[in-house]
């Protein structure tokens, strides 16, 4: 059972044992991150220089479940746009929000704005 949906920006700072990194260690057990989450982390590593296989390596190591992306939440991505376009919020950002709003459970990210958020999802900044 997952109890929350990791932002792209969480797995990064834990990866790279960024400020905000402790607040991830008792929680990647029961985590998950949707697949576009997923290709967000993994560009960001092939961007510093890890190859492919060395950036699945590093995200599959975390034993992290990778949750489909289908047409329910894209739609619900497309649907946050105009109540997040304030705020900047990236197609990214939208999947993580909409993942966790899905499954009920509260999202996790390093991006302080979300806080600001009033989405009827409960978000937790780990700095």
């Amino acid at each position: 059972m997952n109890s929350c949906v990791l932002d792209a920006s969480a797995v990064i700072a834990y990866l790279h044992q960024e400020p905000g990194c402790d607040v991830l260690e008792g929680l990647l057990d029961e985590a998950a991150i949707s697949a576009v989450n997923l290709a967000e982390v993994a560009t960001r590593l092939i961007d510093r220089g890890a190859s492919q296989s060395e950036a699945r390596k590093a995200i599959e190591d975390l034993g992290i479940e990778t949750l489909p992306f289908g047409d329910a939440l894209a739609y619900e991505v497309a649907a946050l746009r105009p109540v997040t376009k304030h705020a900047g919020l990236s197609l990214g950002d939208r999947a993580c929000l909409a993942t966790a709003k899905s499954l009920g459970v509260r999202a996790i990210t390093a991006d302080r704005q979300w806080s600001r958020l009033r989405l009827g999802v409960q978000v937790q900044v780990i700095r």
